[in-house]
């Protein structure tokens, strides 16, 4: 209720008498919810851009919050008037929210801020900032009231303990989810390439030097910018720090051809499954892998709200052999998210469903043969984050037993078999869309796993490749799973 009167008033913004359209269409940064129609109507939008229709002016309201200011609504001025300023310089309002108008291409992104001086008020914007001033009013008093509701019901449910947890931190994590940063691009002057790597659908992987470091150098050429974006936006999230996943060091473009690059750290020992293919692992270096992946992927599926900063959970949705990276000391790291989701919300991790990024209704992403049952028929709904969570779940099911199928010690007494991707020995190296249909979602068939192996194990195995996405366990349960399993193998 809150959250459509608080849209609705924004929309009342725009009533205006329109002005002729500008010659060639200001362009300014885009930032509100898909249900505020009146604001969606100030212009064309592709993305976080917006083309204005009826005026030369771009705006932005921010709330401050722990002294910096966070954009919650961001686009074309929905009041047609004068905006002389070419820069974004914000005057401040009541109830800790600060505005601006502004007559540059993109200027409403980086605002000019003092918080030690008081700023002026912008001579042509005091309608703009009279509206927002009583669009504050009416959400402060209905914060009030949830406020109060909140902590009567809290009461009579006898959770007085739990009061600390007031509406104005969720509020907060929610900003700080829906807010996308704008990062800079690094230098890439002492950037050099030495030898490619390898090579994938959307970028090719060099080894080179940067900074006087070894390093992999991930580069996109022009038209797979979208896959490059979709990347370089994961690497920024904030907490995005853990030793499951592949180490950033920074993005950019190349001067010369105008590609795009991403700097990661190098991975001696390459992906999985180049490492796979060439090496049979005993129980402790395979259960190294497994529990390294299975830590990385549970972190990338982890939403939490820390130092004032809200980590989102992200769904991978191309979790292969192929975008695991192995390093010299036996770990796994996640890479590749081109294809993958960040489930932002405005609501917290239960309405994951109202802020989603790259699906543009494409459901089946990634490579086939570690698809889930669900997306493979199409039979999901795609404004779910969940279903995306744990399709990448089933996924890490197929990369574990990838990695069990080459252990020596599971193996006693006979050759350990060459390394196969999921369903190769069953359908061949490349199996169709419809095969794979036909024998995971219709079948329900499963790579074989040997019988002799520990009920644990097995048990890992098949709860994470269940049919029933809601039956699969979570990433988090399936490494806690393999962390119990024994050090030394008794398989």
């Amino acid at each position: 209720m809150c959250l459509w009167l608080y849209l609705t008033i924004f929309g009342c913004l725009s009533v205006s008498v329109p002005a002729p359209a500008v010659e060639q269409g200001r362009s300014c940064v885009f930032l509100t919810s898909t249900r505020n129609s009146k604001q969606m109507e100030a212009g064309r939008v592709n993305g976080t851009i917006q083309y204005c229709s009826h005026t030369n002016c771009c705006a932005g309201f921010f709330k401050l919050i722990r002294g910096q200011p966070v954009a919650e609504l961001q686009g074309c001025n929905p009041v047609v008037g004068d905006c002389p300023d070419n820069a974004c310089f914000t005057s401040t309002t009541n109830y800790n929210y600060i505005t601006c108008v502004c007559n540059s291409n993109l200027c409403n992104g980086n605002i000019t801020w003092n918080p030690e001086e008081k700023q002026p008020q912008l001579k042509h914007s005091s309608y703009f900032v009279d509206m927002v001033s009583a669009t504050v009013v009416v959400i402060g008093m209905l914060l009030c009231t949830l406020v109060v509701a909140v902590k009567c019901r809290h009461r009579f449910r006898g959770y007085e303990e739990k009061q600390h947890l007031s509406l104005p931190e969720v509020s907060l994590a929610s900003l700080c989810s829906c807010y996308i940063s704008r990062q800079s691009d690094v230098d890439l002057t002492s950037m050099e390439l030495q030898q490619i790597v390898g090579r994938g659908h959307s970028a090719s992987v060099w080894q080179g030097s940067y900074q006087g470091t070894t390093v992999a150098v991930k580069v996109f050429p022009t038209w797979c910018r979208r896959e490059f974006t979709a990347e370089r936006e994961v690497y920024g999230l904030p907490h995005l720090v853990n030793s499951g996943i592949a180490h950033f060091l920074g993005a950019g473009r190349k001067s010369d051809s105008g590609e795009c690059v991403v700097v990661l750290e190098l991975a001696s020992c390459g992906s999985l499954s180049s490492f796979l293919s060439k090496n049979t692992s005993d129980w402790t270096t395979t259960l190294k892998l497994a529990q390294s992946l299975s830590e990385g992927l549970a972190y990338l599926h982890s939403d939490f709200y820390r130092h004032g900063v809200h980590k989102p959970a992200v769904a991978h949705r191309d979790l292969s052999s192929n975008n695991v990276l192995v390093r010299e000391d036996g770990t796994c790291a996640l890479c590749d998210f081109g294809c993958s989701t960040i489930l932002r919300s405005c609501s917290g991790p239960q309405s994951w469903q109202r802020y989603m990024g790259n699906i543009q209704g494409r459901v089946q992403v990634g490579t086939l043969c570690y698809m889930a049952p669900e997306l493979l028929d199409g039979c999901v709904n795609l404004t779910s984050g969940w279903c995306l969570i744990q399709g990448d779940v089933y996924a890490l099911g197929m990369l574990l037993w990838e990695m069990l199928m080459r252990c020596s010690d599971l193996f006693t007494g006979c050759l350990v078999s060459d390394h196969r991707l999921p369903y190769e020995e069953e359908l061949g190296a490349s199996p169709s869309l419809e095969q794979l249909i036909i024998h995971v979602s219709e079948r329900r068939e499963r790579p074989s796993v040997p019988k002799h192996w520990e009920k644990g194990l097995r048990d890992v195995l098949l709860d994470c490749w269940d049919h029933d996405s809601d039956a699969r366990l979570t990433a988090q349960c399936a490494r806690d799973r393999l962390v119990s399993l024994p050090p030394c193998c008794s398989i």
